[in-house]
């Protein structure tokens, strides 16, 4: 027992310790495999530095571009003792190549978590990354069962057991067989633009929190709806007040039947124009309510105006459509707007977030991003981004910088 376990150690030490001379396999590009499938599913175990999960498998949702999208994220974690470049990564489902992201085009898409550069596509030694991925499909017949990862990394140095480069197929994952929900529009009427939706990596998706011991993405679909006004403005005037903002105070409503779990209503409005400073974890959604809407899912309804809720208490029942509240400022918030998600858990932190449809809706367009950040801080009016194809819309999830249209006075 004392042998194997010397033997043990002994392979331990050379994998984690320093490399070793380099030998022949230096310029080896090497097909791995993670202890995610079976050793015998492709070949010997081979020795991978760099290991993978996804935080929560894909549930398919349809977007507004009427194609469908697996959104979720791949951590990767370097174990070794040599930084690790990622190169480049592929995902893979029935044989198909579903996404490529190589050298600059990986980069917008990567992260690299906690001590050690954030630039770059590089892991130090212990170092764990985050990978947003968001592959999508022409129609939901083409959606696979099953995804399958190839990362291919570079080490400064061959060992004798790990190569120079080496590309290691990691963290099979099954697809989320269940439907994206079909919900009802949470506001009414005309222009409303989708400020950080997916799937792209806006604030919200780039929210993957450490909760309660776990890596939890409850903002993954969130959108933060704001208002344009007829000449394609979010505000008029002093943008510090929130009298300059047409659409404060919108009624807010119930996207489903269900029951109020959760009511907040007597935070304060922020100042427009900056984000607060030193606020409570428990304070970042300000006021709002939090509705079950079954089957395990949650609706969350974030920075309601102070008092808009006095009438909602935990263990009413909503329909929906029913106002719930009043649009407002409150919370982690710096400008008037509504943060609206799905999530499979009744805390709003503590959950991953899950792809919604609403059951209908008209796409009037898509702004440019430069445009949205200048209507934002400078009150400019936004510009219509090209080729966007507009129109009636059922059972979509609006993405990032739509606008749209919702049934409704």
């Amino acid at each position: 027992m004392a042998r194997s376990r010397f033997a043990i150690a002994l392979l331990l030490a050379v994998v984690m310790g320093a490399a070793t001379s380099c030998t022949a396999s230096d310029t080896q590009q090497s097909e791995a495999t993670s202890s995610a499938a079976p050793a015998t599913s492709a070949g010997p175990a081979v020795l991978t530095p760099v290991v993978a999960d996804v935080v929560a498998a894909p549930i398919p949702v349809t977007g507004s571009d009427g194609r469908v999208h697996l959104a979720y994220e791949l951590r990767l974690t370097n174990t070794g003792s040599q930084p690790a470049t990622i190169t480049s990564l592929q995902v893979k489902g029935d044989g198909r190549t579903l996404v490529d992201l190589s050298g600059e085009a990986l980069t917008p898409w990567f992260q690299a978590l906690g001590g050690g550069p954030r630039t770059g596509t590089v892991l130090t030694p212990g170092q764990q990354g985050l990978v947003w991925i968001d592959a999508t499909l022409n129609s939901p017949d083409d959606v696979p069962r099953s995804l399958g990862h190839v990362v291919n990394v570079d080490f400064p140095q061959a060992t004798s057991l790990v190569p120079s480069q080496l590309a290691e197929n990691v963290a099979d994952t099954e697809v989320d067989t269940r439907d994206a929900v079909r919900i009802r529009a949470p506001l009414d009427g005309p222009r409303w633009l989708d400020g950080t939706g997916c799937c792209t990596v806006t604030s919200h998706r780039a929210a993957v929190l450490p909760i309660n011991g776990r890596m939890l993405a409850a903002e993954r679909f969130a959108i933060d709806f704001v208002q344009l006004d007829e000449q394609g403005r979010i505000y008029v005037g002093d943008k510090t007040q929130l009298s300059s903002y047409e659409y404060y105070g919108a009624p807010v409503r119930a996207v489903s039947d269900g029951k109020v779990i959760a009511v907040v209503g007597d935070l304060s409005e922020q100042v427009p124009g900056a984000s607060p400073q030193g606020l409570p974890l428990d304070q970042y959604g300000g006021n709002h309510v939090v509705q079950d809407i079954g089957n395990g899912r949650y609706a969350f309804y974030a920075h309601l105006q102070p008092g808009s809720v006095d009438d909602i208490s935990v263990g009413q029942d909503l329909r929906a459509g029913d106002q719930l509240g009043l649009l407002g400022n409150s919370g982690n918030t710096d400008a008037p707007h509504l943060h609206f998600h799905l999530m499979d858990g009744p805390d709003y932190l503590a959950s991953n977030g899950i792809p919604f449809e609403f059951e209908n809706f008209d796409l009037d367009g898509r702004v440019t991003g430069e445009s949205f950040e200048a209507a934002a801080t400078a009150g400019a009016p936004v510009v219509d981004a090209t080729g966007t194809q507009t129109g009636s819309r059922t059972d979509e999830m609006p993405l990032y910088l739509d606008v749209v249209t919702f049934p409704g006075s």
